[in-house]
């Protein structure tokens, strides 16, 4: 389905329902209205079809593979379907193992402790801090400059990996979605050019696999990583899943019960430990059954939702706001790789004159618009984009830059499947009101945010 068949057929293409659809907000200028979730890269609403699911399941809560009971044996069958239904989500290969963990970052942090001894690992400056920083303390690090075009990532990737050393292990790292740009990185070729080299690579779709399908086997990846709070689902569950050898052979990353086969006594006094060589080495404790089920159920509807629909209406709204938006010469958005790089549903911008903290906060006070506005866990991206010093900042109650120069951060706006037209309408109206007549309250600087004074 094409993106302009898509804008013109809203049956086939209407928003998956959400949580809180229908929910409204005050604004600080008198009455309410329904509120705009705009802030879909940090956490996106939950799927109706989702709660719906966990409701039903919610009386039969038991035990996880623990119990001889009906409902810890229904419990126990539902989560390790669960794990069924992820590995074919992600098509995965028939040997890769899922492990369920709390977020993206656990996943990547529980892959750290999983590298091999003198483990080079390989990551671009460019990457969300969950993929940035879980590996400086667990091997030898090589940060990459960010690349310009996708070509040059691949290019950068080649050249450091054949100064590697040839003999030791190597990862790379690499997003499959920008988190502050939206932009799609070249994933299938840098995982040919990590695997000519003899390194395993480590795929962050948090920002991809809400937006586009991911095959793991098409891709070539090693190992997956993402979030349910982004995919759909309520918070404190997230997926891990790969290759099985070195999370067969890694120390477990808790200690604890569900991680054990066998714990025995020695004349020592101490305990020797078998541990599992499955997904549950990695699972120690009683696992998060709701939080599992519900990316399952959330990986269910995307699926039967259809992928081509999907994508096509996100591209629809990803042109309403680049186009609406471009017709505001105050505003400039942020690319790596320039204005034609194919993206999902995530956009930053900054505005001529205008602190970024104030512009969100009058977003959400004055419309009932709820963006986001910072660093987004990507400091040196958001830097190198912006051209900023890293020890600068700007005040909420006065232009952070004054027209002609740096702004220090900047406010992003991202959407996707359960996201009405109404609502990038909405938002598009509002910036042009903003820019053009100011905000119509006053702000001030409390604990580090902007907000409206009362």
């Amino acid at each position: 389905m094409s993106v302009s068949t898509a804008a013109a057929d809203q049956s086939v293409c209407a928003p998956l329902p959400v949580l809180g659809r229908d929910v409204t907000v005050p604004l600080v200028t008198g009455g309410e209205v329904t509120y705009a979730a705009l802030d879909y890269a940090a956490s996106a609403p939950a799927l109706q079809r989702v709660w719906d699911d966990v409701a039903a399941y919610a009386p039969y809560y038991g035990s996880v593979h623990r119990g001889a009971g009906y409902l810890s044996q229904l419990s126990t069958d539902l989560f390790e379907n669960a794990r069924v239904t992820v590995a074919e989500f992600l098509d995965c290969r028939a040997d890769d193992q899922v492990v369920f963990t709390r977020s993206t970052t656990d996943s990547l942090n529980l892959l750290a402790r999983a590298l091999p001894a003198d483990c080079q690992v390989f990551v671009f400056e460019t990457e969300h801090h969950a993929s940035l920083l879980p590996w400086q303390d667990v091997a030898r690090v090589t940060y990459l400059n960010a690349p310009r075009t996708p070509a040059q990532a691949v290019q950068t990737l080649e050249r450091a990996l054949a100064a590697r050393d040839p003999y030791g292990p190597a990862l790379v790292c690499v997003t499959g979605a920008s988190n502050v740009t939206g932009e799609l990185w070249p994933v299938r070729e840098l995982a040919a050019a990590a695997h000519a080299h003899g390194a395993r690579i480590v795929l962050d779709a948090a920002q991809l696999a809400p937006h586009h399908p991911v095959s793991v086997r098409d891709l070539d990846v090693d190992w997956v990583a993402f979030s349910g709070h982004k995919l759909y689902a309520p918070f404190g569950s997230g997926v891990l899943a790969g290759r099985a050898d070195w999370l067969r052979e890694a120390e477990p990353y808790l200690a604890g019960g569900g991680a054990s086969r066998k714990v025995t006594r020695r004349e020592d006094g101490g305990v020797t430990v078998e541990w599992h060589e499955s997904a549950a080495r990695h699972e120690a404790g009683s696992p998060n059954v709701i939080g599992v089920y519900s990316i399952a159920s959330a990986c269910k509807a995307l699926t039967e939702a259809g992928w081509d629909t999907l994508v096509a209406r996100e591209q629809h709204l990803i042109a309403k706001v680049r186009e609406g938006l471009a017709d505001v010469p105050e505003v400039k958005i942020l690319s790596l790789f320039g204005d034609d790089a194919p993206r999902v549903g995530v956009i930053s911008f900054v505005v001529e004159g205008w602190n970024s903290s104030h512009f969100a906060a009058a977003l959400s006070a004055e419309y009932g618009i709820g963006v986001r506005d910072g660093l987004f866990c990507a400091h040196p991206l958001v830097r190198t984009l912006l051209g900023t010093d890293p020890q600068t900042q700007g005040e909420c109650g006065a232009p952070e830059a004054a027209p002609g120069e740096k702004s220090l951060n900047a406010i992003r706006v991202s959407f996707g499947a359960g996201t009405p037209d109404e609502h990038v309408d909405r938002f598009v109206a509002a910036v042009k009101e903003l820019v053009t007549e100011g905000a119509k309250w006053t702000y001030r600087t409390e604990e580090g945010r902007c907000v409206p004074v009362r």
